[in-house]
């Protein structure tokens, strides 16, 4: 049976805990005991952990032997910001595939509204990736920068950088990506799509453009989508 994963909150040499919301909902949703063994990610890697000591606001664990992970490839979302909702099931779901980090975009059709208001979901944007690489097996959750204009976040470093766009015709992004990418930069639009002006930006900072097919994608398919077939090489 495979063994359920936690994300540390503390660590120190062969011991860790849990604290908080973390604490109780092992303890007191999933009624877990003294002696249990889970797997423990504490400073980037995996160990398996007994439960040495338990109540409702904290959780300690004995750290036992490293447990092999898998090495994944260094991909970076730019993600222009829309409807919150929508987003953050984006946001969870690309963490579940793999996804290393997400810059939320301020974009030209970004509402206005919502630009101002990104600023405040950060912590609520970091529960959601915490929750979804624990149960998604990761050693670590994706991190998730300041919201930034896309003049800034056209400077973000990479080894392939793609931005999506509907008005690509001919090059599919699976098309563009290397063999086996491994630093890859994938940007994607708000609703309504990137504007001319932002896609000639794009293209004078050195950015490739490609197509996720001939349909027209909510924002949230076209990342996860495009998550979907980096991973999968």
């Amino acid at each position: 049976m495979t063994r359920r994963r936690w994300i540390a909150d503390e660590v120190s040499g062969n011991r860790a805990a849990l604290t908080g919301a973390h604490a109780e909902h092992l303890s007191r949703v999933l009624r877990a005991r003294v002696g249990q063994e889970f797997d423990i990610a504490a400073d980037g890697t995996v160990r398996r952990g007994r439960i040495s000591s338990i109540d409702h606001a904290r959780v300690e664990f004995e750290l036992g032997e490293e447990i092999p992970a898998v090495s994944a490839a260094n991909i970076t979302l730019l993600l222009s910001i829309f409807k919150f909702d929508r987003m953050e099931w984006a946001i969870e779901k690309c963490t579940e595939l793999g996804v290393a980090r997400i810059v939320p975009v301020i974009a030209r059709r970004t509402e206005a509204h919502l630009a101002a208001a990104a600023a405040k979901r950060a912590e609520r944007w970091q529960r959601i990736v915490r929750e979804a690489s624990q149960q998604s097996r990761r050693v670590i959750p994706p991190d998730i920068s300041q919201p930034m204009k896309l003049k800034d976040a056209l400077a973000v470093s990479g080894i392939t950088r793609i931005v999506l766009a509907e008005s690509e015709q001919e090059a599919m992004l699976r098309d563009v990506l290397p063999p086996r990418p491994e630093d890859v930069i994938l940007a994607f639009g708000p609703e309504g799509g990137w504007t001319d002006a932002e896609l000639e930006a794009f293209r004078a900072a050195g950015w490739t453009s490609a197509s996720l097919g001939h349909t027209i994608l909510r924002a949230e398919t076209a990342a996860i989508a495009a998550m979907a077939i980096v991973s999968s090489l």
